[in-house]
């Protein structure tokens, strides 16, 4: 079973459904100002459990660090030449009882880099089940093992592990979203080997925080094919949306170009962005808000284009009840060729609008609330419509003209179906 994080379904979701709309343009989603030549090449740890349970018989009669090995051994093989990859262990090398040495033993088997593939595979053979499951120090370390300081480039750990952590208080999903947090762009991808509900659930949890996936694995097939799809994948061209940190004001926001974003924002907050938009053009945004951990039912996102003095120009918004981890709205907001101003200048000057990104999101007292909820917003700006009934100049969101007509077809069926009834008692009346 493959649980796919939701924020990055539902964005993706929004932008499929605002670009069968007309909403969201081909080839538009790139981040703004992407830097000329050669991106940074992707890289991909892969973090094994070795602790002692790993030492269970039990996928095709065989144990757990068997079928391991023999996946590693083969994704090894196929592994891209541009893939850049290194391992990691988790309970390798500690064998005793003393708690506080068990859960610092994380250790790098092999450097992220260029792939040897012959010292990687000896690396891997001398592996052998021992201790903990230090999963959030392995996390903590995996994470610095990748963040170099390069900008760009796909970073991605694929977790493999058969059991929870054992060192809480560190709560592992609490160490994602915190490497989340960062906005280093690294996507951790989990993998359960023979996993009971607990441990799918942090294993989930920790994939959902980062816009990972989970994956339950009960065989050596599995196991291969799903490791070596993961690293593949690392190898893909992706658009990584620019950390940026919004505003409690306008006046203080970030200016935006054409792009995507991510962000964090606390629960009940309002963070405020700004882009310029020319006369002529179409500001078309959308925003996606996550619950990344329990919250209270009954929620909502609000997205609102104001400008600089607060006057709402267009708002998208969505609630939800608890039947979902992401909401997601949108807006488009063209202005006019002739924008009312006397600047008898040959080019008009731009306005600036204010992008407010506001939720109603509140948690358990038992829940975390920092750090805030995972934001992605996608900004673009293009033509405007050539005439002025597109849909665009109204809103989207306000949705008078869809008012508009519901009333008068609901009157017209009013007026048809008592005419109906009137002719039906008459001929009653008659028979």
């Amino acid at each position: 079973m493959i649980t796919r994080q939701r924020l990055a379904a539902g964005a993706g979701a929004l932008l499929a459904a605002l670009a069968l709309g007309g909403l969201i343009p081909a080839g538009s989603a790139a981040a703004a100002d992407e830097p000329a030549g050669d991106a940074p090449a992707p890289k991909v740890e892969l973090v094994l459990d070795v602790s002692g349970s790993m030492r269970a018989r039990d996928i095709d009669g065989d144990s757990r660090m068997a079928a391991a090995k023999q996946a590693f051994n083969e994704v090894l093989d196929a592994t891209p030449e541009e893939v850049q990859l290194g391992i990691r262990t988790l309970g390798a090398n500690y064998p005793g009882d003393d708690r506080k040495t068990g859960c610092k033993d994380t250790a790098q088997l092999y450097p992220v880099g260029p792939l040897d593939r012959t010292d990687a595979k000896t690396a891997v053979a001398t592996l052998s089940p021992t201790g903990w499951t230090p999963i959030g120090p392995a996390l903590l370390k995996a994470a610095g093992d990748l963040d170099t300081g390069e900008k760009g480039g796909t970073r991605r750990i694929v977790l493999i592990s058969d059991g929870e952590d054992t060192c809480q208080p560190l709560d592992p999903c609490e160490v994602a979203r915190e490497i989340a947090a960062k906005g280093i762009g690294l996507t951790i991808d989990t993998l359960g080997l023979v996993a009971d509900a607990k441990t799918r659930a942090q294993l989930s949890c920790i994939a959902d925080a980062t816009g990972g996936t989970y994956t339950s694995v009960r065989h050596k097939e599995e196991l291969s094919d799903r490791v070596g799809q993961l690293v593949d994948r690392a190898a893909d061209p992706v658009v990584t949306p620019v950390a940026v940190d919004g505003a409690a004001q306008c006046a203080d926001a970030p200016q935006l170009k054409p792009g995507l974003y991510t962000d964090r924002e606390k629960f009940g907050e309002h963070r405020y962005y700004r882009v310029d938009v020319a006369p002529g053009k179409e500001l078309r945004a959308s925003v996606s808000v996550a619950a990344d951990r329990a919250v209270n039912r009954d929620y909502g996102v609000l997205l609102r284009a104001v400008t600089t003095h607060g006057r709402e120009i267009v708002r998208g918004q969505e609630a939800g009840d608890g039947r979902t981890d992401v909401i997601s709205t949108g807006l488009r907001y063209p202005k006019s060729e002739d924008d009312g101003s006397d600047d008898d200048s040959d080019e008009a000057q731009p306005e600036t609008v204010c992008l407010q990104v506001s939720n109603s999101y509140s948690a358990p007292a038992s829940v975390k609330t920092t750090p805030g909820l995972p934001v992605e917003l996608t900004v673009d700006v293009v033509d405007g419509p050539d005439a002025a009934s597109d849909v665009a100049a109204f809103g989207l969101g306000h949705g008078w003209w869809l008012l508009a007509a519901l009333v008068v077809v609901g009157f017209l069926a009013g007026v048809l179906w008592g005419w109906i009834s009137r002719w039906r008692v008459a001929v009653w009346r008659t028979n």
